[in-house]
Formats: structure tokens, C-alpha cells, sequence
């Protein structure tokens, strides 16, 4: 059978997913630019930028694993519309908050933040969950890749454009833009049509239940390993937080570098991504998976020792092609080894390896960056990172040996057939 690499957009309810996914990114990234650098500019220091990813990631860690239950047996759809509205209240109220030059802003913002990382602990689980209802099995790659060349398309869009908004109109027209942003995404989603959602048949304590899907992804090598890989290398390697600083103290390019800076890695991972479309990486899944993690640790370390904008700008572009590969992969190996019961269960420990990496990783960052330097913190962040790809390569052997068929989305290799 002959596939074109739109087929996934042919259908009307994947194209408004994509718009939702779109419009809540282009928000969310423009917002994580703004905050930081509001942050920075108020306290000049690396730990409050690390304080910043600790506030978001307590509530999105507690509570994910609640969430994945919920989506699991409450509508996804119902799940995404409260959550998209909570987000945008929040966006709102920061622009109130913004309008008040005085240093106490700082609290009134990390409480919105709080507020978004609660938000995301339900909605991260019951996107990706949700996301297998309205993409039929056949187009999992396809409209995989399109989903996330759109996400990386406006992370790089959003990020870009919202340094020059914040130079131009302040932190109050940027949070004011990042507002409408959420508002689009809110009606892409009630556009949606509910769809059908198989839930368990049999009523069990929520523990318990959390706990099942919690031995699934522990009982499937790929799944829980592909996690781990991606968690520590982003813990220790990924440097977003501490961008501003670069922006400000070592690059000298005010808030417009800073945006360009934040969107040069989504700008990568969406060229590769936007290939993927045509040639899916996932036919040797776990040995591009380890090649594009490895390549992400160098990138990182080349860009921690740069003094040029425009190196940093190439080292962090490769650092995001890499990863753009990344998510491809995890993506499909998450969507193609879960049952449809157990999704948002297992959606939810993925949530949770992703908000540890990226929010506990920038609070780990901010901590070392304040003790040993900027530029030592981001290098030594790249060295781990490629010590855990040769850690991982040795013990994970599923991992590494996972293929599937690029036609029948297939695994070749299932665990029995690598022990005979």
C-alpha cells in the first residue's frame, strides 16, 4: 500500500489536535521565555531561575501519576478543555500581576507557575492519551511526526517572536499574547468530537490501579529504559533555564538573543522531525535512539564553552535536531508498545520522567550553575550526559536491539523471540 506523507492530515479531527497542540505550544514556550527572563531581570541570580523549575515541577510530578488514573477512567477530552482554561487563567493573571513594578511580583508569579505545573499534571497524561483516540494505529508515525514537527514549529515560532513582543510591549502585552495563545488552543479542543474511550471493566482502589500501570512500563524494557535515557540526559545536560544568562551576562544580547536562543534547538528538532515524516527512524529504534541522545551531549558541551551568538545558536540547533529524533522515537515506542486501557497510566510515568528531566533538571542547573559557574554547570551537564548513553547502551540490551516494521508498525523483536 502506497503511503503520502499527508495522510495523517486528511482527517479533519487530527488536524484540529494538531491546531490545539500548536496554539497551546506557541502559549506555553512563549511563557516559559518570559517568566525566566521577568525573573532574572528582577533577582540576577542563576538559583532563581533554578527555584522556577522547582515550583512547576512539584505539583506536575505529585500529581501525574492522579492524572493518568483520571484519564484513564474520566473523558480526556473533559480533562483537556478544564486544563487549557486553568492555563489560561493563569496567563491572565499574570499580566495583572506584571502590571506592578515592585519586587514582591516574584511570589504572585511563582504561585501562577505553581498553578500551570498543577494544570499539566492533568493534562499531560490525558494529551498523549487522548491523542491515540483521535490518531488511527496505521498513521501512528505519520501523525506522530506531524504532531511534533507542529509542536517544535511553534516552539520555535513562540520563543522567537516573544523576545521582541517583551521588548516592544513589556511583560504585560507578552503575557497579554500568550493569553490569546491559550484561548486558541481551548477552541481547537471543544472543536474536537468526544470519542470513544475503552476504560477498565473492573472498579479497583486508585493506588492499586496507578500501581498497574506502573508495572507495566517497569515490566517492558524499551518503555521504562527509553524513559530513564531521555530523564538523566536532559537532568544533566539540558541548559534551557540558564539561557537567560547567557543572554544577559555572557552573550550580552538582551531579550531578542534570548528568544532566538530558546528557539534555535526547536528549529532543529523540527527540520528532523519534518524528515521523520518521510523516513521514520524507528526501524532501528533503539540504536538511533542512543545515537541522538550521544549527539545531544556533545552539542551541549560545545555551546557551554561559546563566547560567539552565532555558534551558540549552531550548537544549540544540533542539540535540538538531536532531540528531535528523541522524541520521535519515544513517542512511537510509548504509543506502539501500550495498551489502550493502561495509556494514560503509562502516559503519566512518561509525564513524570519528562517534567523530572526538564523542571527538576532546571532546578539542578540553577543549584550547580550558582556553586560552580555558568559555563562549568552546562559542560560538566553535556560530560553526563554521554557517560549515561554508554551506561544505558550496556545494560539495556531490549532497548538497544528494538526494531519495528516501518510498514506494519510491528515490533521485529519481541523479548521472547531475543531469548531463544
Amino acid at each position: 500500500m502506497k503511503h503520502d506523507f499527508r495522510d495523517a492530515l486528511k482527517i479533519a479531527d487530527i488536524r484540529l489536535f494538531i491546531g490545539s497542540v500548536g496554539f497551546f505550544t506557541l502559549a506555553s514556550r512563549g511563557l516559559a521565555v518570559v517568566i525566566a527572563f521577568q525573573i532574572y531581570k528582577i533577582t540576577h541570580t542563576a538559583l532563581s531561575l533554578g527555584w522556577l523549575g522547582l515550583v512547576e515541577a512539584i505539583p506536575a510530578i505529585s500529581l501525574a501519576p492522579f492524572g493518568g488514573y483520571i484519564a484513564d477512567h474520566f473523558n480526556r477530552r473533559t480533562i483537556l478543555l478544564v486544563s487549557r482554561t486553568v492555563s489560561l487563567i493563569c496567563a491572565l493573571v499574570m499580566a495583572i500581576i506584571s502590571a506592578h513594578k515592585h519586587q514582591s511580583v516574584i511570589y504572585g508569579l511563582y504561585a501562577m507557575i505553581f498553578m500551570a505545573g498543577v494544570a499539566r499534571g492533568f493534562a499531560d497524561p490525558a494529551n498523549s492519551a487522548f491523542e491515540a483516540q483521535v490518531v488511527p494505529k496505521h498513521l501512528t508515525v505519520n501523525a506522530s511526526s506531524w504532531i511534533t514537527s507542529t509542536w517544535i514549529t511553534c516552539a520555535v515560532l513562540g520563543p522567537a517572536a516573544i523576545g521582541f513582543v517583551f521588548d516592544a510591549w513589556g511583560a504585560v502585552g507578552a503575557y497579554l499574547l500568550i493569553s490569546a495563545g491559550f484561548a486558541l488552543s481551548l477552541i481547537f479542543t471543544i472543536l474536537i468530537p468526544p470519542k470513544h474511550q475503552e476504560r477498565p471493566h473492573l472498579t479497583e482502589p486508585i493506588l492499586k490501579s496507578i500501581r498497574t500501570g506502573w508495572a507495566f512500563v517497569f515490566r517492558n524494557q524499551p518503555l521504562w529504559a527509553s524513559m530513564a535515557l531521555d530523564l538523566f540526559a536532559v537532568f544533566f545536560g539540558g541548559a534551557i533555564i540558564l539561557l537567560p544568562i547567557y543572554a544577559n551576562d555572557i552573550l550580552h544580547v538582551g531579550a531578542k538573543g534570548l528568544g532566538l536562543l530558546n528557539a534555535a534547538p526547536s528549529l532543529g528538532a523540527m527540520i528532523m522531525t519534518l524528515i521523520a515524516t518521510k523516513h521514520p527512524p524507528i526501524g532501528r529504534a533503539g540504536k538511533n535512539l542512543f545515537l541522538a541522545v550521544a549527539g545531544f551531549g556533545v552539542s551541549m558541551i560545545v555551546f557551554a564553552y561559546s563566547k560567539n551568538f552565532w555558534l551558540s545558536m549552531v550548537s544549540l540547533f544540533f542539540s535540538g535536531a538531536f532531540d528531535g529524533i528523541n522524541m520521535v522515537i519515544r513517542r512511537s515506542i510509548m504509543r506502539l508498545l501500550s495498551p489502550d486501557v493502561l495509556r494514560g497510566r503509562i502516559a503519566s510515568a512518561n509525564s513524570i520522567f519528562i517534567v523530572a528531566s526538564n523542571e527538576l533538571g532546571a532546578f539542578e542547573s540553577g543549584m550547580l550553575a550558582s556553586l560552580i559557574g555558568t559555563i562549568p554547570c552546562v559542560a560538566v551537564g553535556g560530560g553526563m550526559t554521554l557517560l549515561i548513553v554508554i551506561i544505558t547502551a550496556l545494560f539495556a540490551k531490549q532497548l538497544r536491539t528494538l526494531e519495528f516494521d516501518i510498514h506494519t508498525m510491528e515490533r521485529k523483536n519481541p523479548p521472547e523471540a531475543q531469548t531463544r
